[in-house]
């Protein structure tokens, strides 16, 4: 009976794990774990992260994002000068080279959502598309995390997470 609970409980831990650690590929281009942060009522903007492969013999380029959340949605580069952080749009979009793996990730690259249409909240998923210039659209969905998320909740490596207390019999 408690080898029934163990795995029981280890469903219920896992279940959410595989059904939000998502990856989505068209052509050689593949983006694993699209995800936001959380926006509270009255922002109007707020950023978002993934990581794209590209396992082809030649480059590509990441040149939007859209979804019908944001009037817009911007590649953005975040860098620290002289002590300052500044940020910059990127209007030829993001090269990623063959075979290279490109994280967008709190201060680095990132796409950022401006007019946005309602509050995010932790938990909601937004659907989105990204264009790339020769791979074409990809549909994604995006988790939405806390409003100071630093990754994702979940890694999406499938690997089960023990709760404190669980024990195994």
């Amino acid at each position: 009976m408690k080898c029934i609970s163990f795995v029981f409980a280890a469903l219920v831990v896992l279940s959410p794990i595989q059904a939000f650690a998502q990856n989505f590929k068209v052509g050689t281009i593949e983006v694993d774990r699209p995800w936001m942060r959380a926006a509270p009522k009255g922002a109007d903007s707020t950023s978002g992260y993934f990581r794209i492969t590209n396992s082809g013999a030649t480059a590509d380029r990441l040149t939007g994002v859209s979804t019908a959340l944001a009037s817009g949605v911007q590649i953005h580069e975040m860098s620290m000068t002289g002590g300052v952080m500044r940020m910059r749009p990127l209007p030829n979009g993001l090269e990623i080279k063959p075979g290279e793996t490109v994280e967008l990730k709190p201060s680095s690259f990132h796409a950022m959502f401006v007019g946005l249409k309602q509050p995010l909240k932790q938990g909601d998923h937004v659907k989105g598309t990204l264009t790339f210039e020769k791979a074409g659209a990809l549909e994604v969905e995006f988790s939405v995390e806390g409003i100071g998320a630093q990754q994702p909740a979940n890694t999406g490596t499938g690997r089960m997470q023990m709760s404190p207390g669980m024990q195994m019999h």
